[in-house]
């Protein structure tokens, strides 16, 4: 797999998931530039009037300390002291060279302020939370300090809230529009899955967004075309199936009017497998334009035991596996079809056949199973086509036409199910009928 296509299997599957990720990433990197935009802001402006303040402070406190007398400094002092410096009527405590770009132009900008007029001498204190004191004499030989800690911009404690409570709205707004965007998508989706070649299914609303009004129009306008073509071909093989009887029939009668022999018997044997196949054909004709009549509730279970007595009352090694009960709405005339349908190809193969009911996460399951020779792979899906033998397992000498699994499948899609075929283990065929 290549990394383009490494990276998009990464991604969510459904188109909702990825709009919601990509908008939803989007718009929260894009608020939080502006946030950090904006605090960037703030702190460039606090640390402007923070240096104007200390600028236009410094020379006042300094010129108010020199006037008062010494005993009363330090009653003065408290009144002096702002947030992020104070003063001490102390040494500065040993320290370091001054290794900030901020520190340094702090130093500068009190000795403008005080008019170069004082010797400074300025000290690292610490680094982790940074903090420095700058040291001078006052006229009468007191020291004075000025000690800095720079701060972060205070930040009010509801802002955070604020902050949390921005960002939900915002993708619960995304999540709505994606939503609005995607679901007549998704409708649209899920009703061309039932669409049938048959032209049997109700047509797609044409309603939502323009875009999505124009695709149901456009596969109403092919579900249309389709079910025309599929009509001409089942309407032309039943008419070929049709008329080819009487002339199969005059056929058989002058076949049996010959003299009895291998002769006769071939020609009998080559007439029944075309009368066979004739039938084969009418039936799947039928099937494609089959009417459903109004669903009725069944019992599958006792459904499925009725058809497997059927079948062992005359005689037929069938058997019912250990099954489970369930109620559907369906067409037991179709069902039963289908059923008999399976059950024949593999008595045909088999010689045994083992039938059983599943229900699994509400989903009805019936399997019909045999220990015949199986179906390669790779043609599983194939040989749910019209006309289609496998050689030598499936072929024409077992009396084969290559429609039975064909018709199960036509008809298992009219039931609004879906036929899968697949090999058991240890050898045979698995037919599972899928009812929803």
């Amino acid at each position: 797999m290549s990394a383009p296509a490494r990276r998009w299997h990464l991604l969510p599957r459904t188109l909702w998931m990825r709009l919601l990720l990509i908008l939803g990433i989007g718009l929260l990197l894009a608020h939080a530039l502006s946030f950090a935009l904006l605090f960037q802001e703030r702190m460039d402006a606090t640390r402007s009037m923070m240096l104007r303040n200390l600028y236009e402070d410094v020379p006042v406190s300094v010129a108010l300390l020199e006037r008062l007398p010494a005993a009363e400094r330090a009653a003065w002092i408290p009144r002096l002291e702002r947030r992020t410096y104070r003063y001490l009527l102390r040494p500065a405590q040993p320290g370091t060279a001054l290794d900030s770009a901020r520190a340094r132009q702090v130093t500068a900008l009190i000795h403008d302020a005080l008019g170069r007029e004082y010797a400074l001498w300025p000290r690292a204190v610490s680094r982790v939370p940074e903090r420095y004191e700058v040291e001078l004499s006052l006229r009468d030989g007191s020291p004075l300090t000025i000690e800095v800690t720079p701060s972060l911009m205070p930040v009010a404690t509801w802002l955070p809230w604020v902050l949390v409570v921005q960002v939900l709205l915002l993708l619960i707004c995304v999540a709505a529009a994606v939503r609005l965007a995607t679901r007549p998508l998704a409708r649209l989706a899920s009703a061309a899955g039932q669409m049938d070649p048959a032209g049997r299914g109700a047509a797609l609303p044409e309603r939502g967004p323009t875009e999505v009004m124009q695709a149901a129009r456009a596969l109403n306008a092919l579900q249309t075309r389709v079910a025309a073509h599929v009509s001409e071909r089942t309407q032309l093989l039943a008419a070929i199936s049709h008329d080819l009887q009487t002339p199969l029939t005059r056929m058989r009668l002058r076949v049996e009017a010959m003299e009895e022999g291998d002769t006769q018997d071939k020609l009998m044997r080559d007439i029944d497998q075309v009368s066979q196949l004739v039938c084969d054909g009418l039936n799947y004709a039928r099937g494609a334009r089959i009417a459903l009549d109004a669903p009725v509730r069944l019992d599958l279970r006792a459904f499925v035991e009725s058809v497997v007595d059927d079948y062992q009352d005359a005689g037929r090694d069938v058997r019912l596996q250990a099954s489970e009960s369930a109620l559907r709405d369906t067409h037991p005339l179709v069902l039963r079809r289908v059923l008999q349908n399976l059950i024949d190809n593999a008595l045909t193969y088999a010689g045994a056949v083992e039938t059983r009911l599943r229900v699994e996460g509400g989903v009805v399951h019936v399997d019909v199973l045999d220990r015949g020779p199986g179906i390669p792979e790779n043609q599983l899906e194939q040989v749910l086509q019209p006309f289609t033998r496998l050689e030598p397992s499936r072929s024409r000498d077992t009396g084969g036409t290559g429609l039975g699994l064909a018709i199960a499948q036509q008809l298992a899609q009219a039931l609004g199910g879906r036929l899968r075929l697949s090999n058991r283990e240890g050898g045979g065929l698995q037919a599972t009928l899928t009812l929803h």
